[in-house]
């Protein structure tokens, strides 16, 4: 049986990290920002989540720094609650095979913000548990909003729902104002959506859907990601009611799960779980969506 090895180490510009290992694949956890997984990659290979975004937004408590990796927030979006400056070092918990990373409070949104990542022995597997707490002194509503930043260059594939409904819809789309029906990156198929990320367009491009599914993918260096991800159809979700969100540009794609919206007491929590896969040597499909059929009842479903 793998063993899981944790030890700090000092990784690029990030400063003291915590590296989890099981020999096959790794990830690394920052602890002086965040709460971000900075790198999910197999060992000694590419990193599939993107490194070094240069995003900077600055807010009224210094600046907001995107960096890339995987992130917390809080839905919905709003400038500047969401953009809450996460530059500060974090306590940290270590255990056999995991790591809890806890931020202090938002000095201005009053919410802390918690993950705990662990990694499987067996494979290259990643549950990340994801808390927000309101330390506010009355009643928030919100969703808890995990968001991965993935590298440049790959193929992204999410399902759409194939629920009968008869006369009724069984879609929810939501598309923002920059968003193009017909720019190319991107193809609306009828089981599948598939959105490249193209280091050549820099402009941005978003959209959500109401995930039934539970999953999105991402092709990238020979290997295949997966997020999963929870959809409570009878639950209410932020931006129209979509529970899944991607965006992307010249430099990243981001893969967003979102947990139904809450109305959080004070000292009241929500907790919201994803699963991550990396799988080596899957080659990105072409767009059709008979080969991605294989794919998915392959390696899945």
């Amino acid at each position: 049986m793998p063993k899981i090895v944790l030890k700090q180490i000092h990784y690029a510009e990030y400063g003291e990290c915590v590296q989890i290992t099981n020999g096959k694949a790794d990830l690394v956890v920052t602890l002086e920002r965040g709460p971000r997984v900075i790198r999910f990659g197999l060992s000694g290979k590419n990193n599939e989540f993107c490194e070094g975004a240069p995003l900077v937004i600055p807010v009224a408590e210094g600046d907001w720094r995107m960096l890339g990796g995987h992130r917390l927030w809080h839905s919905p979006e709003s400038m500047p609650r969401t953009y809450s400056p996460d530059n500060t070092p974090l306590e940290y918990e270590f255990s056999e095979n995991s790591v809890k990373v806890m931020q202090d409070v938002e000095p201005w949104v009053q919410i802390a913000k918690e993950m705990e990542i662990t990694l499987a022995a067996c494979c290259n597997k990643v549950t990340v548990k994801h808390r927000l707490i309101n330390k506010n002194a009355w009643p928030i509503t919100l969703s808890a909003w995990a968001i991965t930043v993935m590298a440049p260059g790959g193929r992204e594939v999410v399902p759409r729902p194939q629920k009968d409904t008869g006369l009724l819809g069984n879609t929810v789309l939501a598309l923002w104002p920059y968003t193009r029906m017909n720019d190319p990156r991107i193809i609306w198929g009828n089981k599948y959506i598939i959105l490249d990320q193209d280091p050549a367009m820099a402009n941005p491009i978003k959209f959500g859907i109401n995930n039934e599914f539970g999953w999105a993918a991402y092709f990238n260096h020979g290997n295949l990601f997966i997020k999963r991800h929870m959809h409570d159809e009878n639950a209410k979700y932020p931006d129209f009611g979509v529970s899944y969100e991607t965006y992307s540009n010249d430099f990243m794609l981001e893969m967003e799960s979102l947990s139904p919206l809450v109305t959080l007491e004070p000292d009241e929590d929500v907790i919201h779980i994803e699963e991550w896969e990396l799988i080596e040597g899957v080659k990105s499909p072409s767009n059709d969506e008979n080969e991605i059929d294989l794919l998915v009842k392959k390696y899945i479903k």
